[in-house]
């Protein structure tokens, strides 16, 4: 367990500002506790300072995990976001996107999120941007990049795709025949 390098910090920042904008600052300055960043195995864990403190009693080796696991390093050094963090995402999202029950498979299965399957969105979000996917009941169910701004979307083909896929807690069962 060690903290984040410079670049490794700024990276994860910048990849987490697409998401939650200046709310960054919310994550690590919590009221109740103070959080931190700590790379572990090429993780990169959001973890309480006294979390933190408690796992300095174990060996490197003998800890497997702590926190939530935010990113993933990888091998050229790139982070990405995992669905773990989706949870965070979905408290500070600047921009939000909904889904109609029938897209919700779909998007859960891996796919982008097409303007037929769109319930709603929010207002000016930009084309690039973050944005996190919620059903229709409020429940987070990932995120993804907006393929285009929310001012294009009414003049959109049903077929065209609105949200880029990137992660989706489907990845929990479709992974687990990796895993195990």
């Amino acid at each position: 367990m060690r903290p984040c390098t410079d670049d490794e910090l700024r990276a994860l920042l910048e990849k987490l500002m697409k998401f939650i904008g200046k709310n960054v600052e919310l994550l690590l300055h919590k009221a109740e506790e103070p959080h931190c960043f700590r790379v572990h195995k090429g993780r990169i864990y959001y973890v309480s300072e006294k979390l933190m403190r408690m796992a300095t009693n174990f060996k490197g080796s003998d800890l497997l995990a702590m926190g939530t696991c935010f990113a993933k390093i990888t091998h050229s050094g790139k982070i990405h976001l995992q669905i773990t963090c989706v949870d965070h995402l979905a408290k500070h999202a600047l921009h939000k996107v909904w889904l109609k029950a029938s897209a919700e498979n779909s998007f859960l299965y891996g796919n982008h999120v097409t303007k037929q399957g769109l319930g709603r969105i929010t207002d000016a979000a930009p084309q690039h941007g973050g944005v996190v996917v919620f059903n229709l009941q409020d429940v987070p169910l990932g995120f993804g990049i907006l393929a285009q701004p929310t001012a294009a979307c009414k003049d959109l083909d049903p077929t065209a795709s609105v949200v880029l896929h990137q992660a989706d807690v489907g990845e929990y069962l479709r992974l687990e025949s990796t895993l195990f």
